[in-house]
């Protein structure tokens, strides 16, 4: 019987508590039967990210009370259709894949190489974020030129959680919501995020 996988990529510097609990509301609202973390190497559009093996090990961290979360490490520097797609659909043969999304996604989502691809052939969730509005994602949605296969949105339990909030919290020691204690432990341990302004 086939499987329900999620994928859900990011650069998660660090993973917190938006990030967890998105991952639980898609476990229940797509009826997933596990879900992968997809940590990107060397993200496209974000620079001086925290090293990888420091930002799994965080993640590997968050994720230990929830047995149907995954980490999963692929050599693509970054999340690409073109490259990660094929990799995925090789890994999981058989089994549904369903990607994850935050709602800040959804505007450039159409404008990706092969979006066509991701988008006719397989199951989207979306979280609403902030102050994104369903109404407008729906009018985005339906002007795309390819229409996703099946697409679920909900409103984030924790729609204003950002991992740049956790990264000044972390460097200036100061208490943010959804920062996670066990990144927090880590991140003390190591001297994380010490030096960003």
């Amino acid at each position: 019987m086939a499987k329900r996988i999620g994928i859900y990529a990011g650069t998660f510097d660090p993973v917190h508590a938006g990030h967890i609990t998105f991952a639980l509301q898609s476990l229940q609202a797509a009826e997933l039967s596990k879900l992968y973390f997809l940590p990107e190497r060397r993200p496209r559009a974000k620079q001086q990210v925290e090293h990888f093996a420091h930002r799994v090990a965080m993640i590997k961290r968050a994720m230990k009370p929830y047995r149907k979360f995954a980490v999963l490490e692929l050599v693509d520097t970054s999340f690409s259709i073109q490259r990660t797609l094929p990799e995925l659909q090789k890994r999981f043969s058989g089994d549904e894949l369903v990607f994850l999304f935050g709602s800040d996604i959804i505007p450039s989502l159409a404008n990706w190489p092969h979006a066509d691809k991701l988008l006719t052939g397989f199951e989207i969730v979306v979280g609403l974020r902030n102050q994104d509005s369903r109404n407008k994602l729906h009018a985005i949605i339906e002007a795309w030129p390819s229409q996703p296969k099946v697409i679920t949105m909900f409103q984030s339990y924790a729609p204003k959680v950002s991992s740049g909030q956790v990264r000044e919290a972390l460097r200036t020691r100061q208490p943010v919501e959804g920062l996670l204690a066990s990144v927090e432990r880590y991140s003390d341990h190591h001297w994380l995020y010490i030096k960003l302004a």
